[in-house]
């Protein structure tokens, strides 16, 4: 007499729910990516291998007919520190990302540098990757 167990446990995996929830994952990446806008002018930076920080820091913006801006905002170069002392006093590391154009002379950089130096800022100074 011949027993044989009637619950046979099939080896089989089904990847069907697998495959829908990484699809579904796909999409929301691809959308929320879409969504993220940088707070900063559309400026042609120098390129370096390094990668420029990601966090939240205020944006020192100059363009190539030397005009300086905080974020996308007009600044008298002469009252930039100032700007930047009131927007920056509260936070306890404050830094600055300086993005100039490749054709802006270094002097102009190197205010801001030293802007950023006087006052105990990070300095984070944005190019664009090779």
């Amino acid at each position: 007499m011949e027993l044989r167990g009637r619950n046979k446990v099939s080896p089989n995996f089904n990847m069907s729910s697998m495959t829908d929830i990484v699809f579904l994952l796909l999409i929301f990446f691809m959308l929320t990516s879409t969504l993220v806008t940088s707070n900063a002018l559309d400026l042609v930076l120098p390129t370096a291998k390094g990668k420029t920080s990601s966090s939240q820091v205020l944006s020192v913006n100059i363009d190539k007919n030397l005009n300086y801006f905080i974020d996308k905002t007009p600044v008298d170069p002469n009252l930039l520190e100032g700007k930047l002392k009131k927007l920056l006093g509260a936070q306890e590391k404050p830094s600055i990302m300086i993005r100039a154009e490749k054709s802006v002379p270094i002097e102009d950089v190197v205010k801001v540098l030293d802007i950023a130096r006087r006052n105990k800022y990070k300095a984070i100074l944005a190019t664009k990757p090779k």
